[in-house]
């Protein structure tokens, strides 16, 4: 794509317009995403039904990679395509607001899987159509991307303080003046709504996410004009085909399974911590949000070593320092379950995700040829967003049935231990077969092979 920007267009104000664009994109998923593992399961939904609900967003984004982006790229300007999905995506994700449900009488599975489907069909595209947003309209796209691209980061972060507020038990917290400013601060903190009226409160997510959604559907059509790609520019259809291609190479096929096994056990993370921090460590509901946003507060720190970290350690030591992380945070979880120490393991969630994904992405533009990089971030991408975290959908609901205490409760002791040995695995086979080759080597795929050339030896 190329800006149409006109040259009286300050720099400075089109990237405020993507910061803030940016800013609405992840605001949108932070609000809803991370409370909805404690809201939804509370509807009365379970086993195979739970896991499609969660997996909504994972199918969203195959349909992306293979239909939906490529489609919106070529037919339509980007600004448009934003504005015309987030208003769709946004009604659709209000409606769930009022979908009800309980254990004894359970929420319409249909009405409420059609709604969220349909909001992350919309949205999913989204993630990468305002990269591209960003990307064609800024001069220095390469020194420019991050600094906007962190709005996103703190829009994530933003969505969740407004909940230690709307999650308070107003109804025993002083009336603001009747007592110093301080007391009344400190009982809307640590005062928290528990049962039902925890959970009819948790249902204003979607509330936040859907009118987060319509602004920034109104707010796109002021956005720098970004035109559609013409197809003979836009790539094969099947260019994903050509990317797993090159799968054939034994440090790429590593990487491939591996990143499968840690967006696997991502999306465990995600799926029980919030119950665990709650039920198991005894933090307050209206500080669950707070709490995991802690990660995303670390990836920006963790995000600002990266290059440091690459440099020093290598590719291989660096992803396996990603996966430990996991492995830490998780036996950590199983084997002290203390507010303070869960609070503050979750600064690991910066090396986990700068330190595997992020690099994940960096590698793949390094060692992939320049007309393959593209297919095979989304392929990658694919691995991150849809399929491992898909099936950690099903691996977390499994665990929790194999690990329910006959109180109903759920014992996070052993629970936990099943992610961690999972990400030591997936550690060991770094360390054990992932060699990326010099650059030139035989074995390089930046160095052109033709179909029939000889499977690379490891």
């Amino acid at each position: 794509m190329t800006s149409s920007a006109t040259p009286s267009s300050s720099a400075g104000s089109i990237k405020l317009r993507l910061s803030v664009m940016m800013f609405l994109q992840y605001f949108i998923w932070g609000a809803w995403f991370p409370l909805s593992f404690q809201y939804i399961p509370e509807l009365g939904f379970s086993g195979v039904w739970l896991a499609l609900i969660f997996g909504a967003f994972n199918i969203a984004a195959f349909t992306a990679m293979f239909f939906s982006t490529q489609f919106a790229d070529r037919n339509f300007a980007a600004e448009k395509f934003v504005a015309f999905s987030h208003f769709v995506g946004g009604l659709a994700i209000l409606g769930l607001f009022w979908v009800h449900g309980s254990a004894a009488a359970p929420a319409s599975f249909v009405a409420f899987f059609s709604l969220l489907l349909l909001h992350c069909l919309f949205y999913v595209p989204t993630i990468s159509i305002t990269n591209s947003i960003a990307f064609a309209n800024l001069k220095d796209p390469q020194h420019d991307f991050g600094p906007v691209r962190l709005w996103g980061t703190i829009g994530w972060i933003a969505a969740s303080w407004p909940f230690i507020f709307i999650l308070a038990d107003w109804s025993k917290i002083p009336a603001f003046g009747s007592v110093p400013f301080v007391d009344w601060l400190s009982a809307a903190l640590s005062t928290s709504k528990t049962g039902e009226a925890l959970q009819q409160a948790r249902s204003y997510t979607f509330i936040a996410a859907g009118i987060s959604s319509l602004v920034l559907a109104a707010f796109s059509l002021g956005l720098p004009h970004t035109p559609p790609k013409p197809a003979a520019q836009a790539g094969n259809q099947l260019a994903w085909l050509e990317a797993m291609k090159l799968l054939r190479y034994p440090f790429l096929l590593v990487l491939f399974v591996v990143t499968f096994m840690d967006a696997t056990i991502h999306q465990v993370f995600f799926h029980r911590v919030p119950d665990y921090l709650e039920k198991a460590v005894g933090i307050p509901g209206q500080w669950i949000m707070p709490v995991m946003s802690i990660g995303q507060i670390a990836e920006i720190g963790t995000m600002a070593i990266l290059g440091y970290a690459l440099k020093n350690l290598g590719w291989r030591r660096t992803m396996i320092f990603g996966i430990l992380g996991h492995v830490a945070r998780f036996t950590v979880f199983a084997l002290y379950p203390h507010p303070g120490v869960a609070i503050s393991i979750n600064i690991l969630h910066g090396i986990c995700y700068a330190f595997y994904f992020a690099t994940v992405y960096i590698f793949i533009d390094e060692f992939f040829p320049k007309d393959a990089r593209s297919s095979a971030q989304g392929l990658f991408n694919f691995l991150i967003l849809g399929l491992g975290p898909f099936v950690g959908n099903f691996l977390a609901g499994a665990l929790m049935d194999m690990f329910k205490t006959a109180d109903g409760g759920v014992d996070y002791h052993k629970l936990f231990l099943v992610p961690a040995g999972m990400g030591a695995v997936a550690a060991i086979c770094l360390l054990l077969f992932f060699h990326p080759p010099k650059a030139g080597a035989p074995n390089d795929p930046r160095v052109a092979t033709s179909e029939g050339a000889d499977t690379p030896a490891l």
